[in-house]
């Protein structure tokens, strides 16, 4: 999984590189959860999506 996110990470880079400002970046958010997707995939499973309920309920606690 790592060579996965380094390699869509540098495809990021190269398609939105001259948007960016920083020097250092976090992966992007959605190449990490593609990589997620994929490897879930791969093993015959899928990501659920939260319930309102528990999105209210994570949502209402803040560090």
């Amino acid at each position: 999984m790592s060579f996965a996110i380094q390699a869509l990470s540098a495809k990021y880079l190269v398609e939105h590189g001259k948007e960016l400002s920083e020097k250092l970046i976090d992966v992007p958010r959605e190449v990490d959860m593609d990589v997620a997707k994929r490897k879930l995939a791969f093993l015959g499973k899928e990501i659920d999506v939260l319930t309102e309920e528990q999105e209210k309920y994570l949502n209402s606690y803040t560090l």
